[in-house]
């Protein structure tokens, strides 16, 4: 986009303004226009890139804090001399490189994605209408706007009106009526009406591109906890290594007096070992490799982390349109009431059709309407009030009379008990009951006042999809409470919600009766189906439900689901409803197919448990370098291990095998905390390897045992310790994580027999033998008594700081 100042821009707007007094609304723009615009600069693009450049993903990976401190143990091991220790460098390149390629071929596959979810545009250009992409706009542009859309640059009505939710910008939910000369702001939605609006403001100059860098800086900051943790961790070692290795160093070369090259050596495989070098890797890939297996389900991932999220869910908000049921309606048939005169009145079914006729189509009920009630009178309306979301009807003045539409509780409202009766005897039967009467007020968009006197009612249903009995199914049985948040009747929802097979639908509430906050607390808790919610209502029912320690998801598709979606920890939007829940939601289902949600599921679960293992593995060796290193600064004992050594043992009991684990299916429940549950997993393990090694130096000191003998043994103990780990954690076994611990085996003892020289793995004498037998038989009590012990003492600490958490959410 071509740079302009802010004298160029008011020079642009005089140019412009001159045209828009001239222009035909009905015409638009003509091509040389267009090009003008986009020559100038003064199209609607982004702000930024929707997603990062190839240049940007190889340099985000390779200039890290991790990637700098192995060079600089490079650079030493070169200048000491010590070049068969180098062997940690083809691995750091083999993750820095599948992680780049990784990266990569996601952002391909999301770009794909993308472009077949951009938000489009419906544009009139030399009397015709195009749909385009909204980066394609330009200023000046002609665009229609109709319920659903989000508004994609500012703009100001020239024909038509609409009413617009500016909660996203302002944080009102009121809507707002809009008709010409008003302003359009970008980032609004247009709940209900239709209008040509012109564009005032595009790209880097429209009031949402202000916000954008605010937004996304503010996204970035909520990570999933798995992500959370490790960052954590990665930031805790990144700040220990350096003052670890420097004492290290000091410690060998000035007070034990080893060599320049043996102090180098031993300080870098400490160093080496403290660093999780492919942890952080492990789970960026696993997630990548998610976000493509979902890509190639059609769903589209806006936030990588909702995929950990939307596993831990335990509450499920759905609406009942479109996710319940088909996002289609029918109408099925219509009564009249007792105020409908037929010796007097025009017949019932044409008084509607004209009715009908002068409504715009601008949601599923009216155009169900309209393909129902099909045979209108020729009568012209005077004025038309769109549907609102917030009073519940739309309505029409005649010459003879206004008419409204709505539910029968918002358009009766006093009169509703003396037709109740007959009103929900249909909605029992799952239909969505509307009542259509004759208003004595003056129809204005806003709350009726006036008496409503009946005519009839009108029955719609929406078709119940096929696969949705199974999907709810599951979720009951994955302990995953659903709750049934609806704008309709909610005895209408609480049948329909019966006939998907959802447990407890039949609790049901009228959400126009919770008036307070504590009102609606206490329902969330207690009731299954929730009809007559109102969209500042769904915000405050997702807020509720965290407050009381939920994690919960929000599946939505129109735009009075937007408010509730950007509250919820998972937000899922069908693609085949508005630009404003696609964009506001972290995952699209491009099918707008909510069977396909249990496969999300799966997929975050097999991230999460799996890196959980995968994470265990690498803080075994973490906790284990950490404590050695301690020890041997504090009783002056030469670091046993060199690089090489950290290398072989890392390569097969913790980088292979955690590869293929990531990988692997996974459909447990995730339990307890990330963190937690590593640790839990790895300090016995770690403790375990510093106490036989450990002590394994002290008694080759005391036996005069070698220091290339005592290296070795330490090696094949720390062997030990990890294919031990490694088969619990990989329970239960299958062929697959059989043949990949039976091979890591043998991989380590082909390179042990065959690259010994490579690796540092000498024979041992027969002192040393003998002692490394005695020792590696202690390993396995000591793990399994270790064990034992950290795990009662993590279960209590998790226990303790649960009950604390539960008081803190209580109060």
């Amino acid at each position: 986009m071509k740079n302009r100042t802010s004298k160029d821009n008011t020079i642009v707007r005089k140019k412009v303004q001159t045209r828009r007094f001239n222009a035909d609304i009905r015409y638009g723009l003509n091509s040389d226009q267009v090009n003008e615009y986009f020559e100038n600069g003064w199209s609607n693009e982004p702000v930024e890139p929707p997603s990062k450049t190839v240049p940007e993903i190889i340099k985000s990976n390779l200039f890290t804090y991790f990637n700098l401190v192995f060079a600089v143990l490079a650079a030493l091991l070169i200048l000491a001399g010590s070049f068969r220790n180098l062997t940690f460098l083809p691995v750091i390149l083999a993750n820095l490189f599948i992680g780049i390629i990784q990266e990569i071929r996601a952002k391909n596959t999301l770009d794909k994605l993308s472009v077949l979810n951009a938000p489009k545009a419906l544009v009139v250009r030399e009397g015709r209408q195009f749909s385009i992409p909204a980066e394609e706009l330009v200023l000046d542009d002609i665009v229609i706007f109709k319920a659903g859309n989000q508004i994609c640059a500012d703009a100001i009505v020239v024909d038509g009106e609409v009413s617009v939710n500016e909660s996203l910008l302002t944080g009102e939910s009121d809507e707002i009526s809009k008709k010409p000369g008003d302003e359009l702001m970008s980032g609004s939605f247009i709940v209900s009406g239709e209008c040509y609006a012109r564009l005032d403001k595009v790209g880097e100059d429209s009031y949402i591109s202000k916000l954008t860098l605010e937004a996304k800086a503010m996204n970035s900051e909520e990570q999933s906890e798995m992500i959370r943790v490790l960052d954590k961790l990665v930031g805790v070692v990144g700040i220990l290594i350096i003052p670890i290795g420097l004492l290290l160093f000091g410690q060998q070369f000035f007070f034990s007096g080893a060599s320049f090259s043996k102090s180098i050596t031993s300080m870098v495989a400490a160093v080496i070992g403290m660093i999780p070098e492919g942890l952080y890797l492990l789970a960026s890939v696993a997630l990548v490799v998610s976000v493509m297996r979902l890509a190639s389900k059609k769903v589209l991932v806006h936030d990588m982390k909702c995929i950990e999220t939307l596993a831990r869910v335990n509450v499920l908000c759905v609406d009942k349109t479109g996710t319940i049921t088909e996002n289609t309606m029918e109408v099925n048939g219509e009564i009249p009431m007792d105020g409908y005169d037929s010796q007097s009145m025009a017949p019932l079914k044409q008084i509607i059709s004209d009715f009908a006729s002068a409504m715009s189509s601008d949601n599923i009920t009216m155009k169900a309407m309209k393909d129902y009630f099909n045979k209108p009178s020729g009568r012209k309306a005077v004025s038309v009030s769109p549907f609102s979301s917030q009073f519940k009807y739309s309505g029409a003045a005649f010459e003879d009379g206004s008419y409204v539409l709505g539910a029968p509780e918002f358009v009766l409202r006093e009169d509703y008990d003396n037709y109740r009766e007959q009103i929900e005897q249909y909605s029992s039967e799952g239909y969505r009951v509307l009542v259509f009467g004759i208003y004595d007020g003056v129809i204005d968009g806003k709350a009726l006042t006036g008496k409503v006197t009946p005519l009839g009612l009108v029955f719609l249903s929406n078709p119940i999809r096929k696969e949705a009995p199974e999907t709810f199914k599951y979720f009951e049985n994955q302990g995953v409470e659903i709750k049934v948040i609806s704008g309709d009747n909610p005895v209408t929802v609480s049948q329909v919600a019966l006939q998907a097979g959802i447990a407890n639908a039949d609790n049901y509430i009228d959400a126009s009766t919770l008036t307070t906050d504590e009102a609606i607390e206490d329902a969330v808790l207690r009731y299954t189906v929730f009809g007559r919610v109102t969209p500042d209502q769904k915000r405050k029912f997702v807020r509720a439900l965290k407050k009381a320690g939920r994690t919960v998801a929000m599946t939505g598709d129109g735009v009075n689901d937007v408010l509730a979606l950007k509250d919820a920890d998972c937000s899922v939007a069908m693609a085949s409803g508005s630009d404003a829940a696609a964009q506001a939601s972290q995952l699209v289902l491009l099918d707008s197919n909510f069977a396909c949600m249990p496969s999300v599921v799966m997929e975050g679960r097999r991230v999460v448990n799996n890196i959980e293992r995968s994470a265990s593995l690498f803080l075994v060796k973490n906790i284990f370098s950490f404590l050695l290193s301690l020890f041997s600064v504090c009783f002056m004992i030469n670091y046993p291990l060199e690089p090489s050594q950290i290398s072989l043992i890392s390569m097969f009991t913790i980088g292979v095998p955690a590869f293929f684990l990531a990988l692997q299916p996974n459909k447990n429940i995730i339990q307890g905390h990330f963190l937690s549950n590593v640790l839990i997993k790895a300090l016995p393990a770690g403790i375990t390897d510093f106490l036989v090694v450990g002590a394994l130096v002290v008694f080759g000191q005391v036996f005069e045992v070698g220091e290339t003998d005592i290296s070795t043994a330490c090696t094949m103990l720390l062997a030990i310790v990890g294919f031990v780990i490694l088969y619990n954690i990989s329970k239960p076994m299958n062929a697959l994580r059989w043949c990949v611990w039976g091979g890591c085996i043998v991989g380590l003892l082909g390179c042990s027999i065959y690259l010994g020289d490579l690796f540092a793995m000498r024979g041992m004498s027969t002192k040393c033998i003998m002692l490394f037998v005695v020792f590696a038989i202690i390993t396995e009590p000591a793990l399994r008594y270790s064990t034992i012990l950290i795990e009662k003492i993590g279960r209590k600490i998790v226990g303790w700081i649960e009950k604390r958490r539960k008081a803190k959410i209580i109060k």
